[in-house]
């Protein structure tokens, strides 16, 4: 199982402030993931390009792709862009629900744009830029992420029954 985590900010990819989000999802995952998995790591300028290209790029070789940033409403936020780009799939309850749990948080949650779909055996979620926000985002849709990379051919996810509950239907 091979999973990539993105970042996507002008400020984090020039160096101008640390990456808070990437290793945050990369602790929420090593909670959540009983299986064996390696994660890949990239930290990317906004924008359609770069995210399109980088996002095709690793589709290639991974399972499973989460980002972060990009999502919200201003001139730069063009994750959902590119991702009409990628996806061969869109997959619109992932964000539907990664908005309703965060309105939870924040009123602003309405002004989320986060979507996922897949592109070959490949799902991808984007997941909101504030770190903050990934633990809540990731409990409300990683229940079903197992099941949807089952029924795309992607690697096997078995998860921590303590962190989260797998919505798989019985054999």
């Amino acid at each position: 199982m091979q999973i990539a985590i993105v970042t996507i900010s002008d400020r984090a990819s020039r160096g101008d402030y640390p990456d808070r989000s990437g290793p945050a999802i990369e602790a929420w995952l090593s909670e959540a993931i009983s299986s064996p998995f390696a994660i890949t790591r990239r930290i990317i300028p906004d924008g359609l390009i770069p995210v399109r290209d980088e996002l095709i790029a690793l589709t290639d070789h991974c399972d499973l792709i989460l980002t972060s940033g990009g999502t919200g409403p201003a001139e730069r936020d063009e994750t959902p862009e590119a991702m009409r780009e990628v996806l061969v799939k869109e997959l619109p309850g992932f964000g539907e629900l990664l908005r309703f749990a965060s309105l939870r948080q924040t009123a602003t949650a309405i002004l989320s744009r986060q979507t996922a779909g897949i592109r070959g055996r490949c799902l991808i979620i984007n997941l909101p830029g504030n770190p903050a926000s990934i633990s809540l985002s990731l409990d409300a849709v990683f229940p079903a992420v197992p099941y949807c990379l089952d029924l795309i051919g992607a690697g096997r996810v078995e998860t921590n029954p303590d962190k989260v509950k797998t919505t798989r239907p019985a054999p």
